[in-house]
């Protein structure tokens, strides 16, 4: 007998043999039906899978949403390739994962590649084989029964794949349904019992694109069918309202229509910022400023390029290196038209991040015990060279600024530290209207120092957490294996917007691998050389990427004191131009940002454009307002106008555009 333990600590004794799903069932009838999958020492399985060995037992329910969702959408993946090959006999599968919201499947189509006018009939047909209810059965198979089966179908891309799996070992195979003709695909698993477990009104197909096969472009072209599946039809009808909302809130197309900024190809993956935008920038950088300067920060500057033996001492000329833009310190030789010849220079490197530099700076002199914790701050522009197809607007560039820092600390002052910037975070995010969950990402596989050092730093960010009292389901709490920096751990702040997005943003690590590399040390107490703990901190990730996130959120309509243009002053009849020009001098004494809008255009036609341009505050006079020195505010997003005195109108106005207090 097989001793599996449940959740709950109970034992139940159980013959070889036994499901999951036997155990569902023993338990009661509402779990048998409920339960979808199970975690079988903690790993997830298909509800039918025998056990084998004493286990402990955790059965899955739709309620275990992120489970189920993978589960869901990787059955989705299977239902469409099986679909595919129904509708498209001749059609070639190749690999389907499920993806963060969705899945998508790579076909090697017969005849033509296919197209989005295909998607309303593979559609219909993979509500057909949900419909089927057929059983999703796992078997395993050797290497060479699985290349005997996929070239007797002509399968050549899955035959291919086969061929390099380890000679001898056991593979798993999901046959949909019993039958001899069975569709079939290798796959690990784990999946739902069976298809009709999908809700058949619960996934859209989107798009169809081009991918290489295993992602080489020197290998054959294939057909990438992508989808979006969920639990319900609530799900995926939010879900689409999201996207819907998104390709509003564009922060592309919104920084077009309010002349923020622009991007093209003389720059790739860098900006181009307009006066409007860059105003939205400023007011960012003051804030920031404000900010750090309250909380005891030093601002720096470092320089832009730096020697190549800098970053191979710090580990990122190993670790990085294709990710850095690297230049030659001379360039001899150079002829009119010819190349550079560049084979004896010293290299040099753009910095793709401000740490190094900050380090260099603390060295400068000898430091004390006395003088820590020591905090710098940097506008830091840095440059990494991301791939082409990476780049998207402001969210991923190659040239970007971080509000950076880096705090030099004692062992004995980390905590405390890790602790104050929870609280300065906490502020700031509050201060734009955003709601976030903390992560704890802990040692990847591939990272510089010792276990102990790994485990003490964990250890202190964690402990950090706990005393702010954020380790909380409030906060979203968790920790992630693995994904950690390679010199050090990190708390992870991942902001949710207005229509329910994450974005990861700011970040504070503990590391002890860089100030040994870098040589840094201060001296203590006993007159001996220690090494500090170096805090690497950021609060908006990069100003480019906070902007963007900031436009989205806000669908343009940002907070008036951060806005470019804070009041237009538009008249009506050409009559009370000069009384417009004079409120606008009234309102910029009053340190507003205002514009005149004087044009012989229908003030209907005024509003609209102001609405696009996402301008807060519309004042409209005419020769009636002139005569009795008032104005008609119309504020963006509301219907009503409201007539006060030009007195009323700059009290209220100059209270809305006032930046958050940070005192």
């Amino acid at each position: 007998m097989l001793s599996i333990t449940l959740p709950d600590g109970s034992v139940r004794e159980v013959a070889p043999g036994t499901t999951p799903a036997d155990i569902a069932a023993a338990i009661g009838p509402g779990l048998a039906k409920a339960a979808i999958a199970a975690r079988v020492d903690g790993e997830l399985r298909d509800i039918t899978r025998p056990l084998e060995a004493n286990a402990n037992l955790a059965l899955v329910t739709s309620r275990d949403e992120k489970d189920a969702l993978e589960l869901a959408r990787h059955d989705f993946a299977h239902v469409l390739a099986e679909a595919v090959q129904n509708l498209f006999p001749g059609t070639q599968i190749t690999f389907g994962p499920a993806t963060d919201d969705g899945f998508y499947y790579d076909f090697a189509p017969k005849d033509r590649p296919f197209t989005e006018e295909d998607l309303p009939a593979i559609e219909a047909e993979m509500r057909k084989v949900i419909g089927k209810d057929e059983p999703l059965i796992r078997e395993v198979w050797s290497r060479q029964q699985l290349l005997d089966r996929w070239k007797a179908q002509g399968e050549t891309f899955k035959a291919e794949w086969a061929a390099e799996l380890p000679e001898g070992e056991e593979l798993t195979v999901y046959k949909a349904g019993n039958g001899p003709d069975a569709w079939l695909d290798m796959c690990r698993g784990p999946h739902l019992a069976s298809t009709g477990k999908l809700d058949p009104n619960a996934f859209k197909l989107t798009r169809v694109s081009g991918a290489y096969w295993r992602g080489d472009q020197n290998n054959a072209m294939l057909s990438r069918i992508y989808g979006t599946g969920w639990l319900n039809k609530k799900q995926l009808d939010e879900h689409l309202f999201r996207l819907e909302e998104a390709a509003k809130r564009d922060h592309r197309k919104l920084g077009q229509e309010m002349d923020l900024f622009h991007l093209q190809a003389e720059a790739h993956g860098s900006v181009f910022w307009h006066p409007k935008g860059y105003m939205i920038w400023r007011e960012l950088e003051a804030y920031m400023r404000r900010a750090i300067d309250a909380a005891g920060y030093r601002e720096v500057k470092t320089p832009q390029v730096m020697d190549a033996r800098q970053w191979e001492q710090s580990g990122h000329w190993g670790k990085y290196r294709e990710n850095m833009f690297v230049i030659p310190d001379e360039v001899p030789n150079v002829e009119d038209d010819g190349p550079i010849v560049s084979n004896d220079a010293q290299w040099m490197a753009l910095k793709p991040m401000n740490c190094p530099a900050h380090v260099l700076i603390f060295r400068q002199g000898i430091k004390s015990y006395r003088d820590l914790p020591l905090r710098f701050y940097e506008n830091g522009c840095c440059h990494r060279n991301e791939p082409h197809g990476a780049l998207h607007g402001l969210m991923r560039v190659r040239q970007f600024t971080q509000d950076d820092a880096h705090i030099f600390c004692r062992e004995d002052q980390i905590v405390q530290e890790v602790q104050d910037f929870c609280a300065l975070a906490d502020r700031i995010y509050k201060d734009f209207g955003f709601t976030y969950s903390i992560k704890l990402a802990l040692r990847p596989d591939n990272r510089f120092g010792t276990e102990e050092m790994w485990d003490q730093a964990e250890a202190e960010l964690r402990d950090a957490v706990v005393r702010a009292g954020m380790a909380t389901e409030e906060y979203g709490w968790e920790e992630l294996p693995g994904e950690g920096a390679f010199y050090a751990p990190k708390l992870e702040w991942h902001l949710t917007d207005a229509i329910g997005r994450t974005w990861q943003v700011g970040t504070i690590q503990s590391d002890r691998v860089l100030p040994e590399r870098l040589d840094a040390s201060y001296v203590g107490e006993d007159g001996e050389r220690h090494r500090p703990v170096m805090l690497h901190r950021a609060i908006f990730g990069s100003y480019e990427r906070f902007i963007g996130i900031l436009i989205e959120h806000f669908a343009g309509k940002v907070p008036a004191w951060l806005a470019p243009v804070q009041a237009v002053v538009a008249t009506i009849v050409s009559d009370a131009d000069d009384y417009a020009e004079q409120v606008a001098a009234d309102l910029r004494r009053a340190g507003l940002r205002v514009e005149t809008d004087l044009r012989n255009e229908k003030i209907n036609y005024k509003v609209r454009e102001h609405s696009l341009a996402k301008v807060p505050n519309l004042l409209v006079v005419g020769k009636r307002e002139a005569d009795e020195g008032t104005v008609a505010l119309r504020q963006l997003g509301s219907d009503r106008q409201q007539m006060l005195s030009l007195a009323e109108a700059i009290e209220k106005l100059t209270g809305e555009a006032k930046a958050p207090d940070l005192a």
